[in-house]
């Protein structure tokens, strides 16, 4: 016969504590499995938590889990120690979160374990945290500028104008080809320009400080890049672990803009993922004092209408809509004459009237939502900005589902389906995914345009596994 096992006090504890029951803990823990990406875990059920109470190690990634579980339900951060658990091997020593961690190693380690296949495996199936939400202190800021400041080593070429030109240029092809392909294309290219040609320059000595700034700037906006791929290629944890790489960058580039456009991104990545109250936070937090009063016209709308959403996502309707004109009235104010960033190219009527049409659906507006969705349609360059042009459409689609106009949200499914041809993005793969869902009530009819449409779709998405 084996050792009795010794029952695991700390985590009965933290049950206690969340009045939870065991099967509510495994049903949240399977929720933050399946955000994470570890299909391992999504069969975990109540026997499951009643062994690792009796003092069974949950194998692999579940202790990471299991924490965030709790931390999000007890609004701390609980850690995996504090569940009587050790972590899992793989993921011991990650710290790349941390607002302390130097920016140049949580660039390099970040990175590594994107591109490596069995460390971007465990990167990629570990959980999102809510703690990762929160910005670092006031103070923060400024000592990361004075630091950006002392980064050259001894010996170190010096960084001229026409290298910093250079890596905007690929910075700007690497965007392009994101808007078009969508995230889960060639970002292992911009992964390795991060870590090779980009990492070299952030340690070497410059011309002068403000050819230092705009490198560490646009080496920001490349992590802020990779995160916003692995975004939209549903890996939220290292999404989230490129933004904090892409925030520290900012912060040592003293460029308060480029820190409220990546805060933003980070308040749209919480908001998909159902976190509203951290999502509108970090939405305020990216329109604070200089991030957008120093911003160009056509970013402050871009911060605005995100802002906008967060109200919207959380029952604020009338805030919602004074957010969503002053949105407006941002991007009418902006012109082609203006000194703006390469990173809000894509920024126009299209993409607001995108955005307000997703404030509108979440105050129940659907009529409202239709309009500015298809204004979002109709607006757009779609063979620049393929990616967003698909999503777009499967939106449409649903809110027409939702109204009972099935015939027409068919013809938009349609539409969207074509567009995906090329597109390597699980945004766009989840309209998919609804869309079979809402379509799944009129499979056993036979209506020809349902079963067509519904044809495709399942067809796409085995494609697509």
């Amino acid at each position: 016969m084996g050792q009795p096992r010794t029952p695991n006090a700390r985590l009965a504890a933290a049950i206690t504590e969340a009045r939870w029951s065991h099967g509510q803990v495994a049903a949240v823990f399977v929720r933050v499995a399946s955000e994470a990406g570890a299909h391992d875990f999504l069969a975990v059920g109540r026997s499951h938590v009643s062994k690792w109470v009796a003092g069974y190690h949950p194998s692999g990634q579940a202790p990471e889990l299991l924490a965030e579980t709790f931390s999000r339900r007890l609004g701390r951060i609980v850690s995996v120690d504090d569940l009587g658990l050790t972590p899992s091997a793989e993921l011991a020593d990650r710290s790349m979160l941390g607002w302390d961690a130097d920016t140049l190693m949580a660039l390099n380690e970040v990175g590594k374990a994107d591109v490596d296949e069995n460390r971007r495996r465990v990167l990629g199936t570990a959980a999102f945290s809510l703690a990762g939400l929160a910005l670092p202190p006031e103070q923060w800021w400024p000592a990361m500028a004075e630091r950006g400041t002392s980064r050259a080593r001894p010996g170190a070429r010096t960084i001229g104008r026409a290298d910093l030109e250079m890596v905007r240029e690929t910075a700007q092809v690497f965007s392009k080809l994101d808007q078009r392909r969508g995230g889960g294309h060639a970002r292992a290219a911009v992964v390795t320009y991060l870590r090779t040609e980009v990492a070299g320059l952030l340690a070497g000595k410059y011309a002068d400080e403000r050819v230092r700034r705009a490198v560490f700037s646009t080496a920001g906006e490349l992590a802020y890049l990779a995160g916003w791929m692995a975004f939209d290629n549903a890996e939220h944890a290292t999404a989230q672990h490129y933004f904090s790489v892409a925030l520290k960058l900012a912060a040592e580039a003293d460029d308060p803009p480029l820190a409220g456009h990546i805060i933003r991104a980070m308040a749209h990545q919480a908001i998909d993922l159902g976190h509203l109250q951290q999502g509108l936070r970090l939405a305020e937090a990216s329109m604070e004092g200089p991030r957008y009063t120093e911003a160009s016209p056509r970013e402050r709308s871009l911060l605005g209408v995100v802002y906008a959403r967060g109200l919207s996502s959380t029952g604020n309707k009338q805030a919602a809509a004074a957010a969503l004109l002053r949105a407006e009235g941002d991007l009418a104010a902006a012109s082609s004459d203006d000194d703006e960033p390469s990173r809000v190219f894509f920024f126009g009527e299209a993409s607001l009237a995108h955005e307000t049409a997703c404030a509108l659906r979440d105050t129940g507006d659907l009529a409202g939502s239709v309009r500015e969705f298809r204004r979002s349609v109709r607006t757009r360059k779609a063979a620049t900005f393929t990616r967003t042009h698909a999503v777009t459409l499967g939106y449409l689609g649903a809110v027409q589902a939702r109204q009972g106009a099935i015939d027409e949200a068919c013809a938009t499914w349609s539409r969207a389906l074509d567009a995906m041809e090329g597109v390597h993005s699980a945004r766009a793969r989840q309209t998919v995914v609804e869309m079979r869902r809402a379509l799944s009530p009129f499979r056993r009819r036979t209506n020809s345009t349902t079963s067509e449409v519904d044809s495709r779709a399942a067809a796409y998405l085995a494609a697509a596994a």
